[in-house]
């Protein structure tokens, strides 16, 4: 979607009709003839799923839907409905919903419920280097996703998974904000790092200010150049560090993994995110053994397999079938 979807041409009637069938199936009166009318559309053309994805996540973000809202599987494969005798009340009611629709968006951009502009992104084997509409521009890491909303008053990006780097287009009057897990990074234009893994994110600030807030936190805490702040799911407050080694965390936009005497504790986050199964530790004495080394993000498995060759350390396999540590325990003393 752009923004020139605020002034609907005959090319938008693929938005307009996903926009039509968001609202009629997140309304409490749908019936079961329009959901059947809904299927044969979806499967009519790829671009429909796709649009209605698009829409379906704004109008959430926007906290539009009820919470009783219907929830479509798209992994399932839409079953042919029967032929619909009478088509003309429903195209009518269509029809009257298709013209409020450049009415309806306009209203919700200029009171800031809907946003002009969405664009997603989503990486896999391969990092990415990509550009907002704002002119903001954004390196993702492997196996990442993020989605980016502009409204009247602000810049809403959502990491959902992964890492990235932030090059943000200066507008003060327009912040940008970045919300990680439970908390958020609010900018008007600077460079800063977002990593995340499971409800763990750290936000590393490369040049500028940017201010985070966690779930609990107040009016935030500000950032200086070389700061990191980090943080949980449940916290009341992110934890400040300043360190002069925080090009470690950033290393991965060449491609490395740098472990730079860090217990186990500290590590498994980080070499996890690039495993499709994560490591575990068998026991508290196990994290506390110290690992360092620079390794390619693309050959973390390697990484795993060569664990007991350099580390006291052997692994087993859980009855889940997950990797775990554990720690060779030195010789008990004699005498």
């Amino acid at each position: 979607m752009n923004q020139d979807r605020l002034n609907p041409s005959p090319d938008d009637a693929i938005t307009d009709a996903a926009a039509h069938w968001c609202m009629r199936l997140h309304a409490e009166d749908c019936t079961a003839l329009e959901h059947e009318t809904f299927a044969c559309w979806l499967a009519a053309d790829p671009r429909h799923e796709e649009e209605y994805r698009a829409m379906l996540e704004i109008w959430q973000t926007a906290d539009h839907l009820p919470r009783t809202a219907t929830v479509i599987d798209f992994n399932q494969t839409v079953q042919q409905a029967p032929q619909v005798r009478n088509w003309r009340p429903l195209a009518s009611a269509a029809a009257l919903a298709l013209l409020a629709l450049p009415l309806a968006a306009w209203l919700g951009w200029t009171q800031g419920w809907l946003p002009n502009d969405y664009q997603h992104f989503e990486t896999g084997d391969q990092r990415r280097t990509v550009q907002l509409s704002d002119g903001s521009q954004v390196e993702l890491n492997l196996h990442s996703e993020l989605t980016y909303l502009n409204y009247k008053d602000q810049r809403q990006v959502t990491l959902k998974r992964g890492e990235a780097y932030f090059t943000v287009q200066h507008d003060s009057k327009h912040p940008f904000i970045v919300r990680a897990g439970s908390g958020q990074a609010r900018v008007t234009g600077t460079q800063f790092n977002v990593w995340k893994y499971q409800d763990q994110v750290k936000v590393t600030l490369v040049q500028g200010s940017v201010l985070v807030s966690s779930e609990g936190s107040t009016g935030g805490y500000r950032l200086g150049p070389g700061m990191q702040a980090s943080y949980h799911s449940g916290d009341f407050e992110p934890q400040l560090a300043e360190s002069d080694d925080y090009g470690n965390s950033l290393a991965w936009r060449q491609g490395k993994l740098v472990l730079d005497n860090l217990s186990l504790e500290q590590a498994l986050p980080v070499i996890n995110r690039y495993l499709d199964a994560p490591l575990q530790l068998a026991d508290p004495a196990t994290g506390r053994i110290r690992i360092s080394g620079i390794y390619s993000t693309r050959e973390v498995r390697r990484l795993v397999d060569s664990l007991p060759k350099v580390l006291p350390i052997y692994l087993t396999r859980s009855k889940d079938g997950s990797t775990v540590i554990n720690s060779i325990l030195p010789p008990p003393n004699k005498g």
